[in-house]
């Protein structure tokens, strides 16, 4: 891959949107890239960067977007 050619990333589709508590969320279908930004340029940048600066592979959600897999697993506790 030569520079600046868009990784394997590039054909994914980024969702962008604000989670329960109003911080901004990127997330890929897989639950595997993403993550929470400060506000919503920060947010596209990382999309944009992700799908190699493809407008059309990235989505603005309106509704709630989590990121999946926080918190789903609940921690264990220690053994005594």
């Amino acid at each position: 891959m030569g520079e600046g050619e868009p990784s394997s990333t590039a054909s994914a589709v980024f969702r962008i949107g604000r989670d329960s508590h109003g911080n901004w969320v990127v997330q890929d279908p897989s639950g595997l890239r993403g993550g929470l930004f400060v506000n919503q340029v920060q947010a596209l940048k990382y999309a944009m960067s992700q799908t190699g600066n493809r407008a059309q592979a990235v989505v603005m959600v309106a509704e709630v977007l989590e990121l999946d897999g926080v918190g789903a697993r609940p921690a264990q506790p220690r053994p005594a």
